[in-house]
């Protein structure tokens, strides 16, 4: 008979700070590794592979339907590209979960080069051949790119658009498809207008940005991304500026502003406003909105390997648009203090976080619980990278 009067060793989870933590289901333990990340980035207290190894890991432990719409909300609310795709490939690997494959791949494939980049993870760990699901899905989103869009992202990986069309066999809905397909295959793709093959031609700088500007051939993010050496070469202020008050924010994730006005700071103002702007139409959240804000020696580690961006460059670039969001909206700092920040909008939201107390600790504890004993709130935002020095009590909105 075994033994009962055991020493039970079952110890209460820990943050990677010391501070115990709460048990979390698998639902939201998945839901919080996908959304909470950029894929196979190291982060502070945790390096990529353990965060794709514990999305592997939790995948069959959620049911099959919430995984899938969990990939579909990464991919269509957070604008995250890898997730998604490792998502769908998780589930490909277990027999419960491979029904909604196909349809779920075919939603989150929302660009050309996730085509290959699909097979690329199925393949990560081997070349394996794909499932019946998976030919499915990447057959039915082959057909939504035109010729600019394959030939933009026919790139020269290992594994070719080309290729990802052979494996799925995807089947073109008329004739000038087939004809399209057939220019892929043969690589006779027109070379598309990108500000990459403009640049790379020997033109003139300026008279290239110019020309993509007054044509509007540039994305959102090419425009952000290219202020700095629009500025160096010269182009006329008033084609920035109206590309800025024209451009689309729509998949513009907050900190790409802030990073923008870094490098061009002439033009911080319009900026600003194209950033306050794609959140112009969005519903106030009722009531009084505690945004409290991490600002420890950790937020200031880069966003990823290539990044000269900040973790708190993203917490800051959310503040700013929780503040307008907002019917009431205070917003306070934590670090070794709590801290309430001047109610400002904007980039200058943005300077008075930072500037509002030293980045040392992470004592989200002592701030949420000195925010329960003297301030009336509805909700309470935290944004914050996670681990904090001690043990964190429930948000108290109870008294708002």
């Amino acid at each position: 008979m075994a033994r009962l009067n055991t020493l039970n060793l079952n110890f209460a989870p820990r943050t990677h700070e010391g501070a115990l933590a709460r048990h979390v289901s698998p639902e939201l333990q998945l839901r919080r590794s996908v959304l909470a990340c950029l894929l196979w980035e190291s982060q502070f207290y945790e390096d990529g592979v353990e965060i794709a190894g514990r999305i592997a890991e939790l995948v069959p432990k959620v049911a099959a339907e919430k995984v899938a719409a969990l990939a579909v909300e990464a991919r269509e609310q957070m604008k995250l590209r890898h997730a998604p795709l490792l998502l769908v490939r998780e589930m490909a690997r277990h027999n419960a979960h491979r029904a909604p494959v196909s349809e779920t791949l075919a939603r989150v494939i929302q660009r050309a080069d996730e085509l290959a980049e699909f097979v690329a993870i199925y393949w990560k760990d081997g070349r394996v051949p794909l499932s019946g699901q998976v030919k499915k899905g990447l057959a039915a989103a082959f057909p939504k790119f035109d010729e600019y869009q394959l030939a933009k992202y026919d790139r020269g990986g290992p594994i070719k658009l080309r290729d990802v069309l052979f494996l799925c066999h995807a089947k073109p809905r008329d004739e000038a498809q087939a004809g399209l397909w057939k220019k892929l295959i043969w690589g006779r793709l027109s070379v598309p207008d990108t500000w990459e093959v403009a640049l790379s031609s020997g033109a003139d700088k300026r008279e290239a940005w110019e020309r993509l500007l007054r044509e509007q051939k540039l994305g959102a993010l090419a425009l952000l991304r290219n202020l700095r050496n629009m500025r160096e070469a010269g182009v006329n202020e008033s084609l920035v500026l109206s590309a800025l008050g024209s451009m689309s924010t729509a998949r513009v994730l907050p900190f790409r502003f802030l990073a923008a006005a870094r490098y061009a700071p002439q033009w911080e103002e319009a900026l600003e406003q194209a950033m306050l702007k794609s959140v112009a139409k969005q519903e106030k959240l009722p009531g009084k909105t505690i945004v409290l804000v991490d600002v420890s020696g950790s937020m200031t580690a880069p966003l990823s390997r290539r990044s000269e961006m900040q973790r708190t460059d993203a917490a800051y670039g959310l503040a700013v648009l929780l503040r307008e969001i907002g019917e009431k909206v205070a917003v306070f700092s934590f670090s070794n203090d709590l801290v309430e920040v001047p109610a400002r909008r904007g980039f200058a939201l943005r300077d008075a976080i930072d500037r509002s107390q030293q980045h040392g600790a992470t004592y989200l504890g002592k701030a949420v619980e000195k925010l329960n004993q003297n301030e009336n709130y509805d909700r309470l935002i935290v944004i914050t990278d996670e681990q904090a020095h001690d043990t964190v009590p429930a948000p108290d909105g109870s008294r708002g």
